[in-house]
C-alpha cells in the first residue's frame, strides 16, 4: 500500500518499522523539525533517525497545516496516512487527502486520556492499566471510531519512558509544563511517586534535598512518618524523607548541573 507516515516521538518508531517491514511503500515520513537537545545541540526526532536507517524520505515542516505542507502531501496521493505521536493537530485539509482516510495510533485506552500526554496522565491518575488504541481520525481530538485496542498493566515502578468510542467517558491528557514537576514535601508520598514516574523523562520532578533542588530519577513510596522534608534515615538503599502523608525513598537523584547520583552519596558529601 502507498502511504505517508506522520510521527515524531520514540513511541512512533515501532509503528514506522512495522509498516516498512510489512512491505508497504512509505513514500514520505513527516516529522517535526530538529530541536535543541542536550547542551542545546540540534537533535533529530527519533522518527527522523529511524527513517534515515530505513532509507525513507523525510519532510520536517514547522506546521503540517501550512499550505506548502498540504500541497506536498496532496501531490503524493497516498492511499492511507498513519499518524503516531506527531505533536500537532492534523487539520481538515490533511484529513481529506488520503483515499482510505487517516489512522491514528494513540497511547491510551480511548476515550480515557485524550490529548498530548496520555502515558504520563495514566500514571499520574494512578490507573492500574493503560494500552494502545488504533482509530480513524476525524476533526475532533482523539475522537474517531476505534478499530482495535490492546491493554497492558502499569507496573508499580514503570514510568512513561518505559508505556467507536464512548465519548461520555472521555478524559483529557493536556500537554505537560515544567511547573508540573516542581514539588514540595507536603505532598502525599503516593502522589510524589506517581509524578516521578509519570513526568520522567520530561519535565521530571524536582524536590528540595541536601541544600538544593534535585531532580528525582528513581524512588518509591514508604509508610514512614515525620515532618515533611525531614530525613528519616539514610542507608544503602537510599534516603527516606518524610512527606505530607507517608514517606518517600530517594534512590537516584540529579543535582543541578551534575550527573545522576545515588541519593545517599549527596548526604554523605554534606556530613
Amino acid at each position: 500500500m502507498n502511504l505517508t507516515f506522520i510521527g515524531t516521538a520514540a513511541f512512533a518508531v515501532p509503528s514506522l518499522r512495522a509498516l516498512h517491514g510489512a512491505g508497504h511503500r512509505v513514500a514520505l515520513v513527516v516529522t517535526q523539525p530538529d530541536r535543541p537537545g542536550h547542551r542545546l545541540r540540534l537533535t533529530p526526532p527519533p522518527v527522523k533517525v529511524a527513517a534515515g536507517e530505513l532509507g525513507l524520505e523525510v519532510y520536517q515542516p514547522e506546521r503540517v497545516r501550512a499550505p506548502e505542507s498540504v500541497e506536498r502531501l496532496t501531490a503524493l496521493a497516498p492511499e492511507l496516512i498513519v499518524v503516531v505521536a506527531y505533536g500537532q493537530i492534523i487539520p481538515r485539509s490533511v484529513l481529506a487527502i488520503p483515499a482510505r482516510g487517516i489512522l491514528n495510533v494513540h497511547a491510551s485506552l480511548l476515550p480515557r486520556h485524550r490529548g498530548a500526554a496520555p502515558i504520563a496522565h495514566a500514571i499520574l491518575s494512578g490507573d492500574p492499566t493503560t494500552g494502545v488504541t488504533i482509530m480513524r481520525m476525524d476533526e475532533q481530538l482523539d475522537h474517531g471510531p476505534v478499530l482495535t485496542m490492546r491493554e497492558t498493566p502499569i507496573g508499580p515502578h514503570e514510568d512513561q519512558a518505559a508505556l467507536a468510542q464512548d465519548h461520555a467517558a472521555a478524559t483529557l491528557a493536556p500537554k505537560l509544563a515544567r511547573e508540573d514537576g516542581e514539588l514540595e514535601w507536603d505532598r502525599d508520598a503516593t502522589e510524589i511517586d506517581r509524578r516521578v514516574r509519570g513526568l520522567h523523562p520530561w519535565p521530571g520532578v524536582t524536590l528540595p534535598f541536601a541544600g538544593t533542588r534535585v531532580k528525582v530519577l528513581r524512588g518509591r513510596p514508604l509508610s514512614g512518618a515525620g515532618e515533611p522534608g525531614e530525613v528519616l534515615r539514610a542507608g544503602r538503599d537510599g534516603v527516606e524523607v518524610a512527606a505530607g502523608r507517608g514517606s518517600y525513598l530517594l534512590e537516584e537523584v540529579q543535582p543541578p548541573g551534575r550527573r545522576p547520583t545515588p541519593a545517599q552519596a549527596l548526604v554523605a558529601q554534606r556530613a
